[in-house]
């Protein structure tokens, strides 16, 4: 599976039936994150490569096999509207097309949680019931 369809799945599984505005936000953080990966020193944890990046063990829970979202990553119907633009999305970010609207952000939550990691964080973005951070701003 290329690199574009793996990101664009994950952009499904992770954000499909929130605004185009929130699947480019995490479509850009998954290059923030490779790009980062990839310098000397990088976090290893966060894989290598775009696929790397989205299939990174705990990363992304769409890719987690107990995860409710992952049988239906893994059997999309053909033609799912929501899926033809997050391949759109994800074919602008590899070809770097893509303007970051996170302002660089390495991290992503739910709007309606707040993880540990997050508490008396300011987010570099809020998009589409997204809060994004630079790593940077996490301490």
């Amino acid at each position: 599976m290329s690199a574009a369809e793996v990101l664009a799945l994950t952009l499904w599984g992770e954000a499909a039936g929130r605004p185009v505005r929130a699947i480019e936000g995490l479509a850009a953080l998954v290059v923030n994150r490779a790009r980062r990966a990839a310098e000397p020193g990088g976090p290893a944890h966060w894989g290598s490569g775009i696929g790397g990046v989205c299939r990174a063990p705990f990363q992304f829970p769409c890719w987690n096999r107990n995860h409710p979202r992952h049988a239906a990553l893994m059997e999309v119907p053909p033609g799912d509207g929501a899926l033809a633009i997050c391949r759109r999305v994800a074919a602008r970010a590899i070809a770097g097309a893509l303007p970051d609207p996170t302002g660089g952000a390495t991290h992503v939550h739910d709007a309606a949680a707040l993880p540990g990691w997050a508490v008396g964080r300011a987010a570099s973005a809020e998009i589409g019931g997204f809060c994004f951070y630079r790593a940077e701003d996490l301490g």
